[in-house]
């Protein structure tokens, strides 16, 4: 059976020549940025990646279609929609088969990216072990799929709300790669520490290129992540984020928020409680994070 793959213009001419590609997610502009900084911020990251001679392909479900690459005009059309589905692995399928618009979690731009053969994979940050799992088992599907599908993942860490140690801990047992890049501490999202030591660490886009490689040579399953540390001048110091972080939880848990909805109210208050900082952080986060994978997509390529 024929692949439900949509390929833009722009990501099919990369492909023809084997120039790097580097895929994006769609949830980071449904449900991770207010309009209009997320369209601007979207547009804003794939620029960036053409100014270094790299392909951008934002992926999003539309019309009965995963799309690998988007239009201006359809970035447009998705950045103001309303009540778009946040894709996993669990709901991606029905999406498609039902003609649903969806924007893919990393998990599942994971899934669409290695169905497309693009390799690398720039995001804010991934999911990981909420906190108080034990109690409720709400633990991100991303991991899993980090242990399944072998593309590389470049953000800025796990997401500082959740339990990043046990984060740690069951991607260790996964057996998933996590290389820090530059520094020897994990870092923590808005922040550059976390206060745990990384598990790997490269100084280099050609080591993790070296490294993934050698994966595939050793015929390892699953894909990399890579822990690149916000810019020092855009950070908010962890001591300065805790107490946000525990306000807007404690804050969560008294309203009832569960589910797929923790996340969005998470980042929403410490939107808020941060008055707008924590957004400016998460745009040049992201940023930060497409600049090295587009390093990694043209050292994979040469």
């Amino acid at each position: 059976m024929k692949l439900p793959l949509s390929f833009s213009f722009e990501v099919m001419t990369a492909m023809a020549a084997g120039t790097p590609i580097v895929a994006l997610e769609s949830t980071i502009i449904t449900h991770g940025m207010p309009y209009p900084q997320n369209i601007e911020t979207a547009r804003m990251i794939e620029a960036e990646i053409r100014g270094q001679g790299v392909t951008p392909a934002t992926i999003a479900i539309m019309d009965g279609a995963i799309h690998i690459g988007l239009s201006d005009e359809r970035l447009e059309d998705l950045a103001q929609s309303a009540d778009v589905l946040k894709l996993s692995r669990a709901d991606l399928a029905f999406a498609v088969a039902n003609g649903q618009t969806g924007a893919t979690t990393v998990a599942a731009t994971m899934i669409c990216a290695h169905l497309a053969g693009i390799q690398v994979f720039a995001t804010g940050g991934i999911g990981g072990v909420h906190r108080g799992a034990e109690n409720t088992f709400d633990i991100s599907a991303d991991l899993e799929e980090l242990a399944k599908t072998p593309v590389i993942v470049v953000g800025a860490g796990a997401k500082a709300i959740l339990d990043l140690p046990k984060t740690l801990e069951i991607l260790e047992t996964r057996g998933v790669p996590v290389v820090t890049f530059g520094q020897d501490e994990f870092p923590a999202f808005w922040s550059r520490a976390s206060g745990l030591q990384s598990p790997l660490r490269a100084d280099s886009a050609e080591e993790i290129a070296a490294a993934y490689n050698m994966r595939e040579t050793l015929d390892l399953e699953g894909g990399m992540f890579v822990a690149n540390p916000i810019p020092k001048a855009d950070e908010i110091p962890s001591a300065e984020m805790a107490p946000v972080i525990e306000q807007a939880i404690k804050e969560a848990i008294v309203q009832g928020v569960g589910a797929k909805a923790v996340t969005p109210f998470l980042l929403q208050r410490i939107f808020e409680l941060t008055d707008g900082r924590s957004l400016e952080c998460n745009i040049a986060l992201v940023k930060n994070n497409a600049m090295l994978a587009t390093k990694i997509s043209k050292a994979l390529k040469s």
